[in-house]
């Protein structure tokens, strides 16, 4: 019984709940007429376009800048290269290096800009960065419709300027991911280039975070005190963290875009850190550490979640409540969390 109790602590308790919560989903399901194995391709779809967006939460994490709930501001650097690469013209594959090369810079400058301000509100970054985000948003709101771009595929055709709410991928890098390396089984189908991409940069960050820099950059997160008297100069490798967590959250919306199939602009991006925070939470991450198991898992459950619960619920009740839990998870989890910052297992 000790040891079960034992597992059950080290697993941490919302983490176990909410699994057994999708695994009832996933049993319930045929019986509800849905098809298990598109249910599956589902989950591993969303847990592709988003898993990189949940990572972009690690760097941040590991400083001691928390959570990054000014995500937004990647998501604009990567929207900035998205709509650059379209405007250039040039199809296909092409396309997607050129948006990762074009927001590459943005989110350098937006991120050490941003990582500056966090330097200057130690201890209240998380409610400073709700606001860059927030705002960031809104002054793009502006900017989408004043920026001088041409190509038709972007702009409202009755002006001629100001790029439209909405623009298809259709044509660039539609799917460039999704369709890459595809195994399927009957209904199942994985997508092998998008759990690929995020592969690759999870091992990036893994990689640094075992480096000397990446070394300094947690003895940051866990004692600033220690860090300081043993040289590591704090504000820097503060504002290194916030650059690498905003060109995560770049390449995190490029991703999704590619799979989702759309570019969304103005108020699209306002509200996307939330599922990347409760995702990176629900994984057993904390306010103050996080790994990469964390991100693969708390992905996983929470777009499980938000896949199948409408699905389910619609079978059986015949009434849509997958906005209702779908907030429930994501601000449940987000106060359980900042409410044991020393522990999500608690």
């Amino acid at each position: 019984m000790e040891k079960v109790m034992s597992a059950i602590k080290s697993f941490g308790l919302p983490r176990l709940i909410i699994s057994l919560f999708l695994l009832v989903l996933f049993i319930i399901a045929p019986f509800a007429g849905i098809n298990v194995g598109a249910s599956i391709t589902d989950v591993l779809g969303r847990f592709g376009q988003n898993a990189i967006m949940v990572l972009a939460m690690v760097p941040m994490i590991h400083s001691g800048c928390g959570l990054n709930f000014g995500l937004p501001l990647g998501i604009i650097s990567g929207l900035l290269g998205a709509t650059l690469a379209i405007e250039t013209g040039i199809p296909g594959p092409v396309s997607f290096l050129l948006a990762i090369l074009y927001s590459t810079p943005f989110a350098i400058i937006f991120g050490w800009g941003y990582g500056k301000l966090l330097n200057r509100v130690k201890g209240s970054e998380m409610m400073i960065a709700t606001y860059v985000g927030f705002s960031s948003v809104a002054f793009m709101s502006i900017m989408w419709l004043i920026l001088p771009f041409k190509s038709p595929t972007m702009v409202w055709g009755y002006t001629g300027q100001g790029l439209r709410t909405t623009i298809a991928t259709d044509g660039f890098y539609h799917h460039i991911l999704r369709e890459a390396f595809v195994l399927r089984i009957g209904s199942l189908s994985i997508s092998f280039g998008e759990i690929l991409f995020f592969a690759i940069f999870a091992f990036i960050i893994w990689a640094f975070l075992h480096t000397k820099t990446g070394t300094a950059m947690t003895a940051v997160g866990s004692n600033a005190v220690f860090a300081r008297a043993s040289g590591i100069n704090i504000d820097k490798q503060r504002t290194l963290s916030v650059i690498m967590s905003t060109w995560l959250g770049a390449l995190g919306i490029l991703c999704y875009q590619q799979g989702y199939g759309f570019i969304q602009l103005y108020q699209g991006p306002m509200y996307m850190a939330m599922p990347a925070v409760s995702a990176i939470l629900i994984g057993g991450a904390t306010v103050n550490k996080a790994s990469i198991t964390n991100v693969i898992i708390g992905t996983i459950l929470y777009q499980g979640i938000v896949s199948m619960t409408p699905s389910v619920m619609n079978s059986l009740i015949h009434t849509d409540m997958s906005e209702v839990l779908r907030i429930i998870v994501s601000n449940g989890m987000i106060l359980y969390a900042l409410t044991r910052k020393t522990g999500a297992s608690r």
